[in-house]
């Protein structure tokens, strides 16, 4: 097999960097839906390690037809990568004090990773834009979306999360009960210094 020309090879660079990141995802996510109690949460995260799965498919398929080998990175650093991801799904189990806590640091460290995509997918959907590779773009596009609606499923729900923390960690006096009020007399303490 002949080598990749120079275009390609940054193409399969950008693509061997997106399939790396999605396999690490598999084992994060199969880590924190063993940890999920709710319903909803549990089911959204079984989904996107599909589309995780996929995607990985789908770039391995993507580079193998630019004349390269999926790899994600050099494979002591793959197994290094690997390795780390196994240690951290026991590591995220102990993190917090509760499991309202716990789903909560899951959710914003999936909500980070779904970020870090994002980016490397329009990267990669701009490069291959730059340089007239319209499959490789449609690739990253695709992908990309499917990201932003995690990340969006995501921020929606990290507000819940916090809420049951509070609902399950901090004693009913020591949480706000006073229906907003706290606004209105701040308010009304600007209004007088106004007018006064």
């Amino acid at each position: 097999m002949a080598e990749p020309n120079t275009r390609d090879a940054k193409l399969i660079q950008y693509l061997n960097e997106a399939y790396g990141k999605e396999k690490e995802l598999e084992t994060a996510l199969q880590a924190h839906i063993a940890m999920t109690t709710r319903t909803t949460y549990k089911k959204r995260l079984q989904d996107h390690l599909k589309e995780t799965k996929r995607h990985a498919r789908d770039l391995e398929r993507r580079i193998k037809k630019l004349g390269g080998r999926a790899e994600g990175v050099s494979v002591p650093v793959a197994v290094a990568t690997k390795a780390a991801a196994v240690a951290k799904g026991p590591l995220h189990a102990m993190r917090g004090t509760s499991e309202p806590e716990k789903m909560l640091k899951n959710a914003k460290t999936e909500y980070w990773n779904e970020h870090e995509e994002i980016a490397t997918y329009t990267a990669l959907e701009t490069l291959a834009d730059s340089v007239s590779d319209d499959d490789t773009a449609k690739l990253a596009r695709t992908i990309r979306r499917e990201e932003e609606r995690m990340a969006s499923f995501l921020g929606k729900l990290i507000p819940s999360l916090a809420r049951a923390v509070v609902q399950e960690e901090i004693p009913a006096a020591e949480r706000k009960t006073d229906g907003g009020r706290r606004r209105t007399t701040r308010r009304r303490t600007a209004t007088a210094a106004r007018t006064g």
